[in-house]
C-alpha cells in the first residue's frame, strides 16, 4: 500500500477506500467527463492506477494514471472537492502520484487540461510542441448518448 499522510489529510492507492459515488458525482459534472456513467468510471478505475485523497474516512479528491510502467503514463481525472481547494492539496496529490514508485521508470508523462496549466507546469509539464505530431480521436458526446 502506498500511503502519504499529514496532520489532516491522507493520500492512498488503496482501491477498497475509493468512494465511487464521490468520484462519479464530481466527474459527471466535469468538463472532461460530463455525463459519464458510474459503471464506466468503475471500469476505468479497475484498469488504471487510482489515488484517493481523504480527510478521515471522507474522500475529498482523486486522480488516476493509465500507464505501461515503462514508456508512458497518462495522468487524468485529478480533482479536489471545492470546499478543500486553496490548501495545497491538489499540488500534494499530483506530487504523490508522480512520486509513486511503480512510475519511476516512466519516460513520458502526458495529460490534458483546459484550466490547470500553471499547476502542472510546476511539475515539469509543458505544452506539447509540435502539436501536429500528436493525433487523437475523440467522440465528445459519447457519455451523453449512453
Amino acid at each position: 500500500m502506498y500511503t502519504l499522510t499529514n496532520a489532516l489529510y491522507e493520500i492512498s492507492d488503496d482501491r477498497a477506500r475509493l468512494d465511487l459515488d464521490v468520484i462519479h458525482e464530481f466527474l459527471t459534472r466535469s468538463y472532461w467527463a460530463e455525463g459519464i456513467k458510474k459503471e464506466r468510471i468503475a471500469r476505468a478505475i479497475e484498469h488504471s492506477y487510482p489515488f484517493g485523497l481523504y480527510t478521515g474516512d471522507r474522500q475529498i479528491g482523486f486522480g488516476r494514471v493509465l500507464s505501461d510502467l515503462s514508456a508512458i503514463a497518462y495522468l487524468m481525472d485529478v480533482f479536489v472537492q471545492k470546499d478543500y481547494r486553496g490548501k495545497g492539496l491538489g499540488k500534494w496529490l499530483v506530487e504523490a502520484i508522480l512520486a509513486y514508485p511503480e512510475f519511476e521508470p516512466v519516460r513520458r508523462w502526458v495529460l490534458a487540461t483546459e484550466d490547470a496549466h500553471s499547476l502542472y507546469a510546476k511539475y515539469g509539464f509543458t505544452p506539447y510542441e509540435p502539436m501536429d505530431s500528436m493525433m487523437m480521436r475523440l467522440d465528445p458526446d459519447k457519455y451523453k448518448r449512453e
